[in-house]
This record gives C-alpha cells, structure tokens and sequence, in this order.
C-alpha cells in the first residue's frame, strides 16, 4: 500500500472550501467509479466538496454506466454527470463542465482537474487547497504522481523551448548540461514554483481561470494545460508543484515520446499549436528546427557507435504534421460563456 504525506490540518479555512473535481471519462467507466471511490474518502474533511463526471462522447457503455453510479446513495448528494453528444478533446470537455460550475448560485472557487487514472490518497487535496489559500497568486497546483509500485512519475516541467527541443531531440542529457539548458522535469520533495504541472491532478483557482481564460479548445489533446498554464504566468499568477499531495497514476503519465507513437498526428499538431500560440511562428520553426538538428547529433552518435538512446519520434511525423501551418488563433472561452459551444479544432478538420 502506497501512503501519502499526512493531512494538513483541517482549518476552517481548508474544511470549508468550496471545491469542485471535474473527472473526464472516455471509455474508461471502471476506472472513473474507482477514481470516484477514492475521491468520497476525502469528503470527510472537505464537506462541501463536490465532483462532476463529464463523458466525453464516449460511444460506448459509458454514459449508462456512470449514470446508474451516481446514484447510488453514496453519491448522490455530491456528484452530478455531464454526458456529452461529441468526443470535443480533452480541454473541451474540461470546459464543460467548468462553464457548467460557474453559472451556479454558488460556484465554486477551486476547480480541480483529475483524470479517471488517479487514485487520490489521504490529504491529497487538503495540501492543494492549503497550499492555494497560502498563495493568493498561485493560480494552480498540481499533485506529485506515482505509480502504483510507488515509483516517482514526472508531474513538475519546465516549458517547451528552442534548447529543450534540441536535447529532446539528441535525446543527451550530457548535451543539455553542456549547454546549459536545465531539463524539462522538475523533481522535489517540497512545494516549489514551476512552469506547469501535470493536468493529471491539478486544482485551479476560478478566479485565475476568470483572469485568464479556459482551456484553449483549438487543442484536442496534449499541451493544452501546458499553454493554459503559459498564459497564467504571463499574467503574473504563480503555478505549484505540491509534493506533499500524493495521487497514484494508474496508467502512468505519458511521456512526449509515448503520446507520439501513439498518435503522432494529434501530438505533433498540438505541440505546433503550442509553439505557435506562445511564441508565433519563429518559435514554431525554430524548434522543429532545433529537434531535427538534435536529432541528427543523435543519429550520428549511433553511427559511430556510441551509446544513444531513441524515444521513437519519428522526422517523417515532424513533417507531415509538424508543419502544418505557421498560425495559430487562439480559442478561449471566459468564465462567463454559456457551455455548448463545439471546440475550434473541428473547424479545421
């Protein structure tokens, strides 16, 4: 059994918090109803939490699933269900429900992002919580990840940049420390200010999502809480990495070069999108550039028969999908915007 850190203790503050869990399902119903367990334990503390399902057009079983979960006497006084008619991606159907919350008599002022594969231990969104009333301007903090066995996985990271994407694509940390350029995760055993954290587990404060804006919805998948988060901390709110939050991620956080593999199209896209929308189309360019000048240091060092090892990105997925457009219009809904509005990205489709 995996243990958390020990609860903060429960101030009034803390205890009367008005925090609301938004969970997305897709096809994954089982693990969404063992999320939800976990979520319950937590309720003991936090009273006036409440969660919303959201299933994401799954096609499946799901909805009927979900629906007959929620109530269940366990449930009912705390969890409402979103089914939704179209798979819009992952940001869109976090905005849903978020839109949803916000037009309610008492909205809340926490929203906490948590994905269907993670299981929340004892505390894990007391020390959130506590962390954000501590912060005034901290506009987000996300939770240490592990792995079932207890191993650390990523969940703190620097942003993308032009240098990050030439040792991603070298894939030599020995290239990074020569050049100076710090690595993308960052690792700590206390709470420290980082760029972004992993939507996996992360609480935000409705007033930064009032400031600044919800999940662009141009993206489908990948990026999208990396670019919310760039716009956060260009308008002066912080982001915490919370280490003492413990969440168990059952199927592991995917990496760049997983998500690649597996859906290089919408990957690529979305980190052009990213570049794109952070930085203009210099940005874009230069790290493509930048990936494929990495990559070809890596390369060669396999040549000459040293020790490299790939990530299985792939030039031919750079450029077919990569480089699809030098522009990218940013799709933000405010807080105020009615829900039901179909996501940008299928504009473009």
């Amino acid at each position: 059994m995996i243990v958390g850190q020990p609860p903060p203790p429960i101030n009034s503050d803390v205890a009367g918090a008005q925090v609301a869990v938004v969970i997305v399902n897709y096809r994954t119903p089982d693990l969404t109803k063992h999320c939800l367990a976990a979520l319950r334990r937590e309720r003991d503390r936090l009273p006036k939490l409440k969660a919303v399902i959201v299933d994401g057009g799954s096609g499946d079983e799901s909805a009927e699933v979900l629906e007959k979960a929620i109530v269940d006497p366990a449930c009912a006084d705390w969890v409402s269900f979103i089914p939704l008619a179209i798979n819009g991606g992952y940001g869109w159907a976090n905005n849903q429900a978020i839109l949803s919350l916000a037009r309610e008599q008492n909205p809340p002022e926490f929203i906490h992002i948590l994905n269907p594969d993670a299981e929340v231990r004892e505390g894990a969104l007391a020390h959130l919580i506590n962390e954000l009333l501590s912060h005034p301007k901290c506009g987000a903090a996300g939770s240490k990840l592990l792995a079932p066995s207890g191993r650390e996985v990523a969940s703190a990271f620097r942003f993308p940049s032009i240098g990050r994407e030439l040792v991603a694509g070298a894939q030599s940390d020995a290239l990074g420390r020569l050049l100076g350029v710090a690595p993308t995760v960052v690792s700590s055993n206390q709470s420290t200010e980082v760029d972004w954290v992993s939507g996996a587990s992360v609480m935000f404060r409705a007033e930064t999502l009032r400031d600044v804006g919800l999940f662009d919805d141009g993206f489908f998948l990948y990026f999208e809480e990396v670019e919310l988060m760039h716009r956060m901390k260009a308008k002066g709110w912080s982001v915490l990495h919370v280490s003492e939050s413990r969440v168990v991620h059952i199927e592991g956080a995917s990496t760049g070069g997983a998500a690649a593999r597996a859906q290089p199209r919408i990957w690529y896209e979305s980190r052009q999108r990213y570049f794109a929308l952070t930085g203009g189309p210099v940005s874009m360019i230069g790290a493509n550039l930048a990936w494929l000048v990495g990559r070809g240091a890596g390369l060669l060092k396999s040549l000459l028969g040293r020790s490299s090892h790939g990530d299985g990105l792939r030039i031919s997925d750079l450029f077919r999908f990569g480089f699809v457009s030098l522009k990218a219009e940013p799709s933000v809904p405010s807080l105020g915007d009615p829900p039901g509005e179909p996501p940008a990205w299928m504009g473009r489709r």
